[in-house]
């Protein structure tokens, strides 16, 4: 497909462009970042988000989303080719003007707080031309995923070799679980319930409602993920992660907290945790944090390990956008069959009895009464006094305001 022509910064001119194009397209104040993470939390309806995300992988195209933006600007290419990524489709389907591969400049040119339009191929920030790209559409979208899926298999050998470099230099922790460390939480013979902010979290731990307040289990939130256990009612018993993108106020809801460290023990979170005069246990892996949590609950005797928001696919493995993905294929291979995905939680674990068939039986159980009370003379002595009790409450009520009586 060929590309079309791009320009960054202002036109050599300096002139302005026409405003007519103001009527037409996408106009917001410009929110830019680098980390898209970091810049869904800032995020505003109608804003325009400048983004710098090579790959753009679906949880934070969802996050994007759930910000309602009035237009994205990719300075990468949102699909790269590599695989095929599953961010920008849903972008696209969410009616969300996307202008992708405008280039690295844009970054530093365009100021935080400007107002920005969205016409067609270009970006145009103070009535001036900040970016040109490419516009995403559904056609393009699709004609992206077919050239990705050509790459998909030379992907697949990189994932291998990563997958062979993990196993050779985490063996001992995978085999043996040397190096995992002791923690406060009792684990041993419970079952944990692992939550990561990623696909379909909320749903899933909706569904789970039933599954926890019967079963109990440990709550461990891997970073935000711990806050996605507040905001679903709950309280984390245990928080793991490198504290990137975990809140204050998480992490000062008592849990027990465990910072995910580099295999030579730098560990970046620790210090914001220790500044919050929280104690914390350092535990140096290589991987991601989801990994070390199911490691670190089937090394201290969990019995089940339900999993929400974590990756099972290899897709999702390089939509993670890293190689140290390759140890969630092992992790899972270690924890064996402790570990359960939360939506097949959710199809083992279902109410036998659902809350209809609980009104169709008390409906029934009041009409068996009152038929019972209408044809027996028992029944009937029984409504009779309870008539005359009525009678007797009404009338002391309605003396209590004169004039209100029958």
């Amino acid at each position: 497909m060929a590309r079309r022509r791009r320009g960054h910064g202002v036109t050599a001119s300096g002139a302005a462009v026409g405003s007519a194009a103001d009527a037409d397209g996408a106009r917001g104040t410009v929110r830019v970042d680098r980390r898209t993470k970091r810049l869904t939390k800032r995020l505003r309806p109608g804003d325009i988000a400048v983004i710098d995300h090579l790959d753009l992988d679906r949880v934070s195209a969802e996050a994007l989303v759930a910000c309602a933006p009035a237009a994205v600007v990719n300075a990468s290419r949102s699909t790269s080719g590599r695989y095929p990524n599953l961010g920008p489709g849903i972008l696209v389907e969410a009616g969300i003007p996307v202008l992708d591969d405008v280039g690295p400049e844009v970054m530093a040119e365009l100021s935080e707080g400007a107002t920005g339009t969205l016409t067609e191929d270009t970006l145009l920030v103070d009535q001036r031309v900040a970016a040109r790209g490419r516009r995403l559409s559904a056609d393009v979208v699709a004609a992206d995923m077919e050239t990705a899926r050509a790459g998909l298999s030379l992907q697949l050998e990189a994932f291998a070799a990563n997958t062979m470099e993990y196993l050779r230099r985490e063996r001992e922790l995978l085999l043996d679980g040397v190096g995992v460390p002791d923690i406060r939480t009792d684990l041993d013979g419970r079952h944990v319930l692992i939550v990561v902010r990623g696909y379909h979290y909320k749903e899933d731990l909706v569904t789970l409602r039933p599954y926890i307040r019967e079963y109990k289990p440990v709550l461990i939130g891997v970073d935000g993920g711990a806050d996605a256990i507040l905001e679903a009612g709950y309280k984390p018993q245990l928080i793991v992660g490198d504290m990137d993108s975990v809140s204050d106020n998480a992490l000062r809801s008592g849990a027990e907290v465990v910072v995910h460290a580099y295999r030579d023990g730098r560990a970046p979170g620790l210090e914001r945790v220790r500044s919050l005069g929280i104690d914390a246990v350092v535990f140096p892996a290589t991987g991601t944090s989801e990994d070390v949590a199911m490691l670190l609950a089937d090394d201290k005797g969990a019995t089940l390990i339900a999993a929400v928001g974590t990756h099972v696919t290899l897709v999702e493995f390089l939509d993670k956008g890293r190689a140290g993905m390759a140890s969630t294929f092992l992790t899972r291979l270690r924890v064996g069959g402790k570990l359960v995905d939360a939506k097949g939680v959710s199809r083992l674990y279902r109410s036998r009895v659902s809350d209809a068939q609980v009104l169709v039986l008390v409906l029934a159980g009041v009409l068996a009464l009152v038929a019972a009370l209408l044809v027996t003379p028992t029944g009937q002595a029984i409504l009779a006094v309870t008539g005359a009790r009525l009678e007797d409450a009404w009338a002391w009520v309605a003396g209590l305001w004169p004039g209100q009586g029958p």
